[in-house]
């Protein structure tokens, strides 16, 4: 029976890449973002040989969408063994102190508040369904490891989804819930289209950036997600191999 995935932020980037290839590898993938001429487009690129693909338009930042989509999940699929939780934004790449609350509270709000609230209904399902347990994976970036010059928001959100990790995987432990992190460098996706222009340096110079496929990064989320829920992946580290992250600084 073919296993059911959740992926957020699966109208572009990483999330699109994600969905598509556990799609093409026999999954059923809800699609969820707030653009669902995106999300259709995604669901337009499946594989007519994988598993299906399900766009619900929805705003992880707003408890009551949350919600809604998980019943449509359980509703329509009576479970869920894994979720992505990969949909994030970022702020302008400002000095801290000319930031306003909005642009700070934006980037919580869907990078932090909303991968909680997709893994407390994630937690949910998987504690009560049959067999039980699941999979969730937390898309952390780099920036989860080291900042990037006038990154606040995002920098702290991404420190913050560690903790996140660390506690659903402990927290789950009991009921099967198996919880993971993967940290992404530099993959190539719109998001990183300003690097081949080059990006700021901590020593205060431009570089143009090296990026790699995005495929490989589906590749990684596949592999996590293929994992028998007796092992997991607690966090992984995938990057452009000549990008400067180690030494950053």
């Amino acid at each position: 029976m073919s296993k059911i995935a959740l992926v957020t932020g699966a109208g572009s980037g990483v999330g699109r890449a994600s969905a598509l290839t556990l799609q093409k590898n026999g999954w059923n993938v809800v699609l969820a973002g707030r653009r669902a001429a995106e999300l259709e487009k995604t669901v337009a690129m499946g594989s007519p040989d994988g598993g299906r693909l399900v766009a619900v338009p929805s705003d992880v930042t707003q408890p009551a969408a949350v919600a809604a989509l998980f019943e449509r999940i359980e509703a329509e699929f009576g479970r869920l063994d894994l979720l992505f939780n990969n949909a994030g934004m970022g702020a302008p790449a400002i000095p801290m102190d000319e930031l306003t609350f909005e642009q700070w509270s934006n980037v919580v709000n869907v990078n932090l508040t909303g991968a909680f609230l997709c893994a407390q209904h994630a937690m949910r399902l998987m504690k009560k369904q049959r067999p039980q347990g699941g999979r969730i994976i937390n898309n952390g970036s780099i920036s989860a490891q080291t900042p990037r010059p006038n990154s606040a928001p995002y920098t702290s959100t991404k420190h913050a989804i560690t903790g996140l990790t660390k506690s659903i995987s402990l927290d789950g432990r009991a009921f099967d819930i198996a919880c993971g992190q993967i940290d992404i460098g530099n993959a190539a996706t719109e998001m990183t289209q300003r690097m081949t222009q080059g990006v700021p340096q901590a020593n205060g110079t431009m570089m143009v950036e090296p990026r790699m496929d995005v495929q490989h990064v589906a590749d990684a989320v596949l592999f996590m997600a293929g994992l028998p829920l007796e092992s997991n992946v607690l966090t992984m580290t995938v990057m452009a191999t000549k990008m400067p992250l180690t030494g950053r600084g």
